[in-house]
């Protein structure tokens, strides 16, 4: 078993979004609010992340919504109606769910998500108006979503009487792996960062021939190449060992190229320093990381069960798995390392692997 718990540590690229822009108007709607969940019915701070997630939680459960009726009647205490359409408070409660709000934010959040749930009931309505429910591309949609819900369903019903590990198995695993815990060390980077178009065969000669990432920069500003300069921590808990030898084993300010999509990366170790973690400040998350990796194994287990007890045959022969694959399912492979902190970290980290893995 191999992997530790993830650090976070700061990504290359953040994302803004701006959390004011106005409302769309709907001026030949009827909203009524029935409950005092209005936005104007007092003053309440605003929830950035909160207008982000209700967008989200718009976007990923409009198609879900399109086959529901306008007629239909929803259980559940009214809090609005859009046209005539109901907007209960076990709708509000799912989304509230879904979003993860601490019970601190529950009442400004209500009123933004309340917001949400009319603009998707117009949204809906309005695609129904167009028989967009009927488009044959949105109901294969509506039915993967269906099946994937209901599939997410019956596997975490099944690891409902999942044992947690206990204390012992944390330890034993912190013991394990100093390398992540004990010995553990973190990488101060710098990098400079450019179009991946710019990373031609003079800029590479000039970074071998660089004795440092500065004099880069300076090459970079005499041909007028528009570059950017970033600082990046990561530690070897956050990489996978083979990598980490690697990084350890390289001087001091020797440069390395990556490229990722459309950028690239010139990247020099500036600092390595120790930075050990104790059993108690990690247990939290191994812990977390053995559920996981459980979690994958067991479920891997049932489709694995579910399969040996199938008659599956396949029409296009062509599509076919070979033996040692279809005794393989899909879901089997176990996590290799913890659960990453963040997207942007992940690809961050990925493109990172692949530029040292090529070092020669």
């Amino acid at each position: 078993m191999s992997g530790a718990p993830d650090r976070a540590a700061p990504g290359l690229i953040g994302n803004t979004t701006n959390n004011n822009a106005a409302r769309p108007h709907h001026p030949t709607s009827e909203v009524i609010i029935l409950n005092n969940f209005h936005p104007a019915a007092k003053t309440t701070p605003t929830i950035p992340s909160m207008r982000t997630g209700a967008a989200l939680v718009l976007l990923a459960l409009l198609l879900s919504a399109c086959g529901n009726k306008a007629k239909e009647a929803k259980p559940g205490q009214a809090l609005a109606s859009v046209n005539g359409s109901e907007v209960t408070v076990l709708q509000l409660n799912e989304e509230l769910q879904r979003a993860g709000v601490p019970a601190s934010q529950q009442d400004a959040a209500s009123k933004q998500l309340l917001q949400a749930l009319i603009d998707r009931q117009l949204l809906v309505r309005e695609a129904e108006k167009e028989k967009l429910d009927r488009d044959p591309k949105v109901m294969q949609a509506v039915d993967r979503a269906r099946d994937l819900i209901v599939a997410q369903a019956y596997i975490q019903k099944r690891l409902g009487g999942m044992q947690r590990p206990g204390a012992a198995e944390v330890e034993e695993y912190f013991n394990k792996h100093p390398e992540f815990f004990t010995n553990r060390k973190q990488f101060n980077m710098n990098e400079l960062v450019i179009a991946a178009s710019d990373m031609t065969p003079d800029l590479k000669a000039a970074a071998d021939g660089a004795r440092s990432l500065e004099e880069v920069a300076v090459w970079l500003d005499t041909h007028k190449v528009k570059h950017g300069r970033t600082q990046v921590t990561r530690s070897t808990a956050d990489l996978n060992p083979e990598l980490s030898q690697k990084l350890l084993a390289m001087p001091k300010g020797q440069i390395f190229i990556v490229k990722e999509g459309e950028r690239a990366m010139l990247i020099s170790i500036a600092e390595v320093k120790d930075a050990p973690v104790s059993l108690e400040v990690a247990a939290p998350q191994i812990e977390q990381f053995l559920v996981n990796q459980k979690s994958k194994e067991l479920a891997a287990a049932e489709v694995k069960r579910l399969r040996q007890g199938a008659k599956i045959d396949y029409i296009n022969k062509s599509l076919a798995p070979d033996a040692a694959a279809a005794a393989t399912p899909a879901t089997a492979s176990p996590a290799a390392v913890a659960p990453a902190a963040a997207a942007s970290d992940d690809a961050d980290k990925a493109a990172l692997e692949r530029g040292v893995a090529g070092l020669k």
